[in-house]
């Protein structure tokens, strides 16, 4: 039961701070001495205060000194926890135990989310923000009691009421899923490259893997197994997308870049649209000219001449041709003939035709 009295008997100068007071024992199992301490951790940087010295205020320096602490604390009680288990179980064991969701989760647990002070009105919704302040809690409390303070906490009102250490422990995350289904969900194009392939000194098999993103390589890893070293790849791109903003953007630059290739049309879109240009529209009906030979088409286009009148200039010339087949040698005659010789002639001819 907390003590009343004792909370009674506090100065503190308003209210606010008495109830902060009850909350964090509640919380924490031990009474704050510097209170100032935690509304620090409380305050997001989405608050914008700053101090007498017109510097912001907020809890990103008491999360940098948390989450070392929070390393610290949690690898020795892992390590006692698990005797005899090798260096990378602990590791993995502990790196599960301090991620930013498994911290976001504890935050929401004991009531520490509500308790945040942040004006989301003008910034984006951050999904990490409850884990971050869980962490400049930890820096708090090592500040205010101390390292044997954190490590109470942590024992005994987080890992044995909050968390099944066990169950976290032997829990495979599927990293390479999570990766998948990232990529899934924004249309990158998602690969895994086999770089090196070798054996340790007992003979065993290593393999390395190297994650490339819409061509962009991300982070390697080494396994004695294809899905161990996958995993191991996978994790480590996941934790570069989130922490390095240059990584990512290169990325969705290379996929706006190849989806801009995709859309571009590879050949010029045939047109629909019937034409009419083969309909001659005229007031008056001409007769249909005949075709021309090849032969006629080259010699018209030689002389540049329109092919209609090409076409005339051999009807004339086939009228010539039979108005010359009407003469006959015997009107031609190199003798010299005289006026009436003529008249004489034609008159004779045109009783002939008679």
């Amino acid at each position: 039961m907390l003590n009343r009295n004792f909370i009674d008997r506090i100065k503190l100068p308003f209210r606010k701070d008495k109830e902060l007071y009850i909350c964090l024992y509640k919380m924490m199992g031990f009474y704050p001495r510097k209170i100032e301490l935690y509304k620090q951790a409380l305050l997001h940087r989405s608050a914008a205060q700053r101090n007498a010295k017109g510097k912001p205020v907020n809890n990103e320096r008491l999360e940098f000194l948390g989450d070392a602490i929070l390393d610290a604390a949690v690898g020795d009680i892992v390590f006692r926890h698990f005797p005899g288990k090798r260096e990378g179980f602990l590791t993995n064991t502990r790196s599960k135990l301090v991620q930013r969701e498994t911290l976001g989760r504890l935050a929401h647990e004991i009531g520490l989310d509500n308790l945040i002070h942040s004006n989301t009105k003008g910034t984006s919704h951050n999904s990490y923000m409850g884990g971050n302040a869980f962490e400049a809690l930890v820096g708090a409390i090592y500040l205010d009691r101390g390292y044997s303070a954190c490590m109470r906490f942590m024992k005994k009102r987080i890992l044995a009421q909050l968390i099944n250490i066990d169950k976290v422990a032997y829990k495979e995350v599927n990293f390479k899923s999570k990766l998948l289904e990232w990529s899934q969900k924004n249309r990158i194009t998602l690969k895994f490259r086999l770089d090196e392939q070798k054996k340790d000194n007992s003979g065993s098999p290593i393999f390395c893997y190297t994650v490339m993103l819409e061509d962009i390589e991300g982070c390697s890893g080494e396994g004695y197994s294809k899905k161990e070293s996958q995993q191991k790849a996978a994790k480590l791109t996941l934790e570069q997308l989130k922490r390095k903003p240059l990584f990512l953007d290169s990325v969705f630059a290379a996929k706006t870049e190849r989806t801009k290739m995709e859309e571009e049309p590879v050949q010029v879109v045939p047109d629909i649209e019937q034409k009419e240009d083969f309909i001659i529209i005229s007031q008056t009906e001409k007769p249909m000219p005949r075709s021309l030979s090849k032969k006629e088409k080259k010699e018209s286009e030689e002389q540049d001449i329109d092919p209609s009148e090409a076409q005339v200039t051999d009807e004339m010339n086939e009228e010539l041709e039979q108005a010359a087949d009407e003469f006959d040698l015997s009107d031609i005659s190199a003798r010299r003939q005289s006026r009436e010789d003529i008249i004489a002639a034609a008159e004779e001819a045109a009783w002939k035709d008679e």
